[in-house]
C-alpha cells in the first residue's frame, strides 16, 4: 500500500452525489421480511445506529420512531454505506424493502480534516468501517485507471474522536482493521504501516493490565523453596517446582558468554517463537504455566483438567489473546510505537490472604509471576519500533531470577539496538552494504538488589566499538565503592578489547521514564 491516503479529491462533490442518491429516495431490503414495519401510507423517522460491510453491500441497524411514539430496531441491506448518526425518513414500500430519504446528516462523514483541530504532524487513530471499489472513470484514450477504494474509518483519538471519514485509498483496507495515519493537510493522509507489529492501543491497553496483575518473581519462588524443603508438595506438584527452580542460574553461570546467552533463552521471552518453530517449550515461562496448570488441577473449585505436557501451547493461547501471541514472534519487526511501561518493573509481593492455605497463596503468586513474564514481552514489543529520526530499535526485555547463595536474586535486563534509517531509493545489494554493524548502537540496562550492596542500576552503551557506561547505586557506601574502582574496571575493559569513553558512577535512583535511552555524552541532569 502507498504510504498516503487522501481525503476525497473532488471531495464534495463525490459526497454531494452519493447524498443525492439517498435523498430521492434509496430502496433498502429488510434482512427479515416483515409487513407493517412502518404503518401503511406512513413516512417516519428514524436513525443509523450500526454499519456493517458484507460480501456485496451494507448492512445497516435503523431506530425506527414509530407514530404510537415506540421505537423499534430494524436491519436493512444498502448499497451505500450511511455512518452512525445519520437521520433518515423511511416508508415501506412492501413487506421485504422500505424507502429510504436522508432526513440530516447529523453525523456527516468528514471529507475534509479541520487542521485547527488536528494540526498537520497529528498522528490519527482510526478503526476501518467499510471498503469499497470505486467505478472507475471512462478515459479519452481508453486506458485503463488505478483502482480506487473509499473507505469509512471512525476516529478513535484526538479532537476528532467518535467522528467518521471518508478517504480514498488505492488498495482496500481490512473492515475492522486498525490503522494509524499522520496529517499531511486538509485533505491529505501520511499512512503509517501497521504489518508487523500490535496496534499500539492493543498494546497499551494489554500491556497495563498485565502490569496490574504482575508480582515479583522471587515471591513465588521462595515460597517454592521453603514447601519444597518442607516436604509440603505432592509428587506431581514437587516436579512441577523443580522445573521452575531448575531455571535459576546462578551468578557464576552468568560470568561468561556462554551462560549468559543459556539466562537469557530460558527467561521466557521467546517462548512463543520457539512455539512457532515447533520446538519444545523448556523455559521458565513454560515451567510456569506447567505450575499454574497442576496447582489449577490438584485444588478443588478451579475447574482445573490433570496436566499434559502437550497442552502447553494451549495454555499459552488461555493466558495470553490472540494479537499479542502472535507479535511475540515478531520481535526482530520494528515500526512506529507507543510509549507505555518502564524499566524496571517495580517490586511486587503478594501477601497471603485471610483464610488462604500455602497452595492457593502459591497459585496466586505464580499466575502474578506469569504475568511478570508477559509484561516483559509486551515491554519488548511496545519499545520495538522506528524514533521520529526514523531509526529502527529493537527491544528484548526480561528478568532472570539468579541464586546468590541462598538467596534470589532478580536480574532485570533491557538490551537495545538501534538501526540506522533504511536508505531509500537504492538496490537491496546496496542497502545490506550499508548496513555497516559500525553504524549499530547497542544498548545495555541492568536492575538488580544485591545484598549487600543495595539497589544498582547500570546503563552501557556500544557505538562505533566505544562503549560508555552509567551506574547508579542507592546505598552511599557502595557508590562510593564503586567510583573508587571505575579505574579498575576501565583497564579491565581495556584489556577485552573495547574502547572506553566515560564511565560514571551516581549516588541515587537512575532516572526513569518512558524510554530511558542513554546520550551520547552522558549528560545526566538529574545527577
Amino acid at each position: 500500500m502507498t504510504s498516503e491516503i487522501n481525503s476525497l479529491p473532488a471531495t464534495a462533490a463525490l459526497a454531494a452525489a452519493t447524498r443525492q442518491s439517498a435523498a430521492v429516495g434509496e430502496l433498502m431490503s429488510l434482512l427479515t421480511p416483515a409487513a407493517d414495519v412502518v404503518p401503511s401510507g406512513e413516512t417516519v423517522q428514524a436513525e443509523v445506529v450500526a454499519l456493517k460491510q458484507a460480501a456485496t453491500d451494507f448492512l445497516l441497524t435503523l431506530r425506527l420512531n414509530l407514530p404510537s411514539g415506540q421505537q423499534t430496531n430494524v436491519q436493512v441491506s444498502s448499497f451505500q454505506p450511511l455512518s452512525q448518526g445519520t437521520l433518515l425518513l423511511v416508508s415501506q414500500t412492501s413487506s421485504e424493502a422500505l424507502t429510504v430519504a436522508v432526513a440530516q446528516n447529523r453525523a456527516s462523514n468528514l471529507t475534509a480534516l479541520d487542521t485547527q483541530k488536528v494540526p498537520v504532524g497529528t498522528l490519527l487513530q482510526a478503526k476501518v468501517i467499510t471498503s469499497q471499489l470505486l467505478p472507475a472513470e471512462p478515459t479519452a484514450s481508453n486506458t485503463p485507471t488505478a483502482s480506487i477504494y473509499r473507505s469509512l474509518v471512525s476516529v478513535l483519538n484526538s479532537a476528532l474522536v467518535g467522528e467518521t471519514l471518508t478517504i480514498e485509498s488505492p488498495q482496500p483496507l481490512r473492515v475492522g482493521s486498525l490503522l494509524s495515519a499522520q496529517v499531511q493537510g486538509s485533505q491529505e493522509l501520511n499512512f503509517v504501516p501497521l504489518s508487523g507489529r500490535l496496534d499500539q492501543l492493543a498494546v497499551a491497553g494489554q500491556l497495563n493490565a498485565q502490569q496490574n496483575r504482575q508480582g515479583s518473581l522471587d515471591g513465588l519462588l521462595n515460597l517454592l523453596q521453603d514447601l519444597d524443603s518442607r516436604g509440603s508438595l505432592s509428587a506431581d506438584l514437587q516436579s512441577a517446582a523443580s522445573r521452575v527452580l531448575s531455571q535459576l542460574p546462578d551468578i557464576r553461570q552468568l560470568s561468561d558468554s556462554r551462560g549468559v546467552a543459556l539466562a537469557l533463552q530460558d527467561s521466557g521471552l521467546f517462548m512463543e517463537p520457539r512455539l512457532l518453530q515447533g520446538l519444545p517449550p523448556t523455559d521458565l515461562k513454560s515451567a510456569l504455566l506447567q505450575l499454574v496448570s497442576q496447582l489449577t488441577s490438584t485444588l478443588p473449585n478451579t475447574g482445573g483438567q490433570p496436566f499434559n505436557p502437550a497442552n502447553a501451547a494451549i495454555l499459552l493461547a488461555q493466558s495470553l489473546p490472540g494479537y499479542v501471541r502472535s507479535a511475540l514472534g515478531m520481535l526482530g519487526q520494528v515500526s512506529a510505537k507507543p510509549q507505555v511501561g518502564g524499566f524496571p518493573l517495580p517490586a511486587r509481593m503478594l501477601p497471603a490472604m485471610e483464610g488462604e492455605n500455602d497452595l492457593q497463596h502459591l497459585l496466586r503468586l505464580a499466575t502474578a509471576a506469569l504475568s511478570r513474564v508477559q509484561s516483559h514481552q509486551l515491554a519488548s514489543l511496545d519499545e520495538s519500533g522506528s524514533d521520529a529520526d526514523n531509526k529502527l530499535q529493537t527491544t528484548w526485555q526480561l528478568e532472570i531470577p539468579m541464586r546468590d547463595m541462598a538467596n534470589i536474586v532478580p536480574l532485570q535486563v533491557k538490551i537495545q539496538r538501534e538501526d540506522p534509517p533504511p536508505q531509500k531509493q537504492e538496490s537491496e545489494e546496496r542497502r545490506e552494504s550499508a548496513q555497516n554493524p559500525q553504524e549499530r548502537i547497542w544498548r545495555v540496562e541492568l536492575a538488580f538488589d544485591l545484598s549487600p550492596l543495595g539497589p544498582l542500576q547500570v546503563q552501557a552503551q556500544l557505538q562505533q566499538g566505544s562503549l560508555s557506561s552509567q551506574l547508579w547505586a542507592e546505598v552511599p557506601g557502595t557508590a562510593q565503592m564503586i567510583a573508587a574502582q571505575l579505574g579498575y574496571l576501565r583497564e579491565q575493559l581495556v584489556s577485552a578489547g573495547l574502547q572506553v569513553a566515560d564511565l560514571d558512577c551516581h549516588q541515587g535512583v537512575a532516572p526513569r521514564g518512558k524510554r530511558t535511552h542513554l546520550e551520547h555524552r552522558w549528560v545526566d541532569e538529574n545527577a
